[in-house]
């Protein structure tokens, strides 16, 4: 039988930013509780600054990112480690 702890060792999330349907309103960046989303420099097609992960080892996947932003821009998705 595998220990709990082995099993959250073995599991991991993934963030995706699709930066083209990215408007740069800031609701993600402003809500994110550890502060690892910024707008980026440079444009998407659209014209708009779109959101970019700048801390991924601090991201706790809590989801806020995904729930305050309106365009649905992110994906989590859980993966297992082989």
């Amino acid at each position: 039988m595998k220990s709990y702890k082995n099993m959250l060792e073995k599991q991991q999330k993934k963030i995706t930013i699709n930066k083209e349907l990215c408007k740069g309103c800031e609701l993600c960046v402003f809500y994110c509780p550890k502060k690892c989303l910024k707008l980026a420099d440079e444009f998407n097609s659209a014209g708009h600054h779109p959101v970019i992960l700048i801390k991924p080892e601090d991201c706790i996947y809590c989801g806020v990112c995904y729930i305050m932003c309106p365009d649905y821009v992110f994906s989590i998705i859980q993966t297992n480690k082989k």
